[in-house]
């Protein structure tokens, strides 16, 4: 087997090898993520350079095997994770030239639950998954939503804000205006801070309010109907109710 066939199948494949492959890159990209947040709190340290480094060197040789093994390159060049990726290597291999886009590097949140494939996995091996993918979704978009939103205020407001002078303070400010509580006591400066603030507002309370409907409107199974190709279905339905045609849903049936 080739290295572009066997690089295809540990993105595309269906056996349980490809599927530890995949996880494992979940898994870096939450460590990854998790790493960016935390080193925000330490000013300085050569160590978090060469960190920086390695996860760069990483994002890169796995965005060129995904462009190598894609057949339609130029969809992927237009993905706004691809350039997202992009982003993030540059800020890491020069972070003494980009030091106020260094936040910047979040955007990796981006790469968290967009792949078809990955979702496929968790749905095949997390029955907790299965039963609460939209919730789980919700949730995943809100926090990535946040985790970005931060990093753009911490971008423009640190140098010109005197409140603003690490990532928690951002996050601060993103969490009170996300949930309107609005403590008073940071607040951004400026025309583009004004509409960033705006910008958190509508689409952040938006994104809350998808979750809260989420989590307690009646729970659905997904199974697309083959006639009519609705995708949402109540655990129980025997017919489509929008076409009415008969559905064969899988189910594991109710405990005595």
């Amino acid at each position: 087997m080739t290295l572009k066939k066997t690089l295809y199948n540990l993105y595309h494949g269906h056996d349980p090898g490809a599927r530890t492959f995949r996880f494992a890159i979940l898994t870096f990209d939450l460590a990854s993520i998790l790493f960016f947040i935390g080193s925000s709190l330490l000013h300085d340290q050569p160590w978090i350079y060469t960190v920086d480094a390695v996860i760069a060197v990483f994002i890169l040789l796995d965005l060129a095997a995904r462009f190598w093994i894609d057949p339609n390159r130029r969809r992927m060049l237009w993905q706004l994770t691809t350039w997202a990726d992009v982003i993030v290597i540059i800020t890491l291999l020069l972070p003494s030239f980009l030091d106020s886009f260094l936040f910047l590097r979040v955007l990796r949140a981006l790469r968290l639950l967009r792949s078809y494939r990955v979702l496929a996995d968790l749905r095949t091996e997390f029955e907790f998954f299965r039963r609460n993918e939209d919730v789980i979704q919700s949730v995943v978009n809100l926090l990535v939503f946040v985790f970005i939103m931060t990093a753009l205020v911490y971008v423009f407001q640190v140098h010109t804000n005197t409140k603003i002078s690490n990532y928690i303070d951002a996050l601060y400010f993103t969490v009170t205006a996300l949930t309107t509580t609005g403590f008073g006591d940071i607040t951004l400066e400026g025309t583009s801070g004004k509409l960033l603030s705006i910008i958190i507002l509508l689409i952040g309370v938006a994104l809350f309010l998808r979750l809260v409907q989420t989590i307690f409107r009646p729970p659905h199974v997904s199974y697309e109907c083959p006639d009519c190709g609705l995708k949402r279905h109540d655990t129980d339905a025997v017919h489509c109710k929008h076409c009415g045609r008969v559905l064969h849903i899988a189910t594991e049936g109710e405990g005595d």
